[in-house]
């Protein structure tokens, strides 16, 4: 099992807090994502990061450019794991790195927003 302060090191350095925003319809939809993506070698610890969550997915990622390898992707896509399970984690356990730490913030606040029936996409700030 890892221990918090392992999962922070690979999140500051492997990780990503994304937002998708589909603003073509009447209601913007707000999409969230939690990942982490790491070298074919290392899916064990894809793996033991799943647990660590008890939530997410493990996604096989093949690119055929030049100098990369095939590479396994831990995923969190799912509001209610987001909300439940990730962002608490982070709240409690901040990002060790200031760019990585920003990004959660803006994350967690967009994330906010996103539990609105209507959403203001004017109220995000960047």
């Amino acid at each position: 099992m890892l221990n918090k302060e392992y999962v922070l090191g690979l999140v500051d350095g492997e990780g990503s807090f994304n937002v998708s925003i589909n603003d073509k319809k009447r209601k913007a939809k707000i999409s969230l994502r939690f990942s982490l993506k790491l070298r074919h070698q290392d899916k064990e610890i894809l793996e033991k990061l799943q647990e660590f969550f008890e939530c997410g997915n493990i996604y096989i990622q093949r690119d055929k450019r030049a100098n990369h390898s095939l590479c396994y992707r831990f995923e969190v896509q799912n509001k209610k794991e987001i909300f439940e399970k990730i962002i608490p984690f982070f709240e409690e356990n901040s990002p060790l790195i200031p760019s990585r730490k920003k990004d959660f913030e803006l994350f967690k606040e967009i994330a906010s927003l996103s539990k609105d029936k209507f959403q203001d996409l004017d109220k995000i700030e960047v």
